[in-house]
């Protein structure tokens, strides 16, 4: 994505359409928009050609970005789940890999980030209905894999928005949500990590149209993009028209629900109810 939003400026800059910049590489319009948003790999002799075609001599910035075609086609350690995840999925874990602040709202269960094992366990296996004990096991493993990043050296910012009722949901036994209830107390407390609980008394709110993530790169060239899972696909918007809109809605889920203090005592009294 960082490759391609840059070659879109340098294209921008010279005043080439897609269409010609296509040719130049024997190439599509659609191919060279599909590059510029990150879509597709890159070939190192298009990506110099490219960069000829736009104007670019100064050898250090043709390295450059030639050096960072060549880390963009170098697979994600997420690679070797890819037996186990859905095919649109493998995107956001890179995305979210990159992300330097994380913006999420969760109504059906606890978000990835912040589930335990055991938690974690009971999703997959309902959501894996008739998949092998293995192919569970590896879903989780790669779930706990994604979860170090918010102990990693330059964490992200992680800001999450419960609804009750994922709280209230069971996914396992008492025991599994006792632990996830007090996992979430504990997490809470990290500097990097805001999280808010909507109660069911605020009643209806900005959140009606279900689940959604938003994530946030610290490359300026870089939109910020929505995630939005459905059954059997996912969509990533990156209209800033369309983020705006996701962005007030959750700027209006933060508003509405109890701050991160009082979310904790929500979740203490869960706890004790369980």
């Amino acid at each position: 994505m960082l490759l391609g939003s840059q070659l879109r400026r340098l294209r921008e800059a010279r005043g080439i359409t897609r269409e010609a910049a296509g040719y130049s590489i024997r190439a599509s319009e659609s191919k060279i928009s599909r590059m510029e948003l990150g879509r597709v790999s890159f070939k190192t002799r298009d990506v110099e050609d490219l960069l000829t075609l736009y104007g670019v001599t100064d050898e250090s910035e043709r390295q450059a970005l030639v050096s960072l075609a060549r880390e963009a086609n170098v697979a994600g350690w997420w690679h070797s789940y890819s037996d186990v995840l859905p095919n649109w999925f493998p995107t956001y874990v890179g995305l979210e890999g990159a992300a330097s602040l994380i913006r999420a709202y969760e109504v059906q269960f606890v978000h990835g980030l912040l589930q335990t094992e055991a938690y974690a366990h009971a999703v997959v296996e309902r959501g894996m209905r008739g998949a092998s004990a293995e192919d569970i096991d590896r879903r989780v493993a790669l779930r706990l894999e994604r979860q170090k990043c918010l102990v990693a050296e330059n964490a992200p910012e992680v800001h999450i928005v419960l609804d009750e009722a994922a709280l209230r949901r069971p996914y396992g036994d008492r025991v599994v949500m006792r632990g996830q209830l007090q996992h979430l107390i504990d997490i809470s407390e990290r500097p990097n990590v805001r999280l808010q609980v909507v109660p069911f008394g605020l009643g209806g709110h900005s959140g009606e149209s279900g689940a959604f993530t938003i994530l946030s790169f610290p490359e300026s060239d870089l939109s910020d993009v929505v995630y939005l899972e459905q059954l059997t696909s996912a969509l990533y918007l990156d209209k800033r028209e369309d983020v705006a809109q996701y962005e007030q809605a959750l700027k209006e889920l933060q508003q509405d629900s109890p701050g991160p203090d009082e979310s904790r005592d929500l979740l203490r009294g869960l706890l004790q109810l369980s």
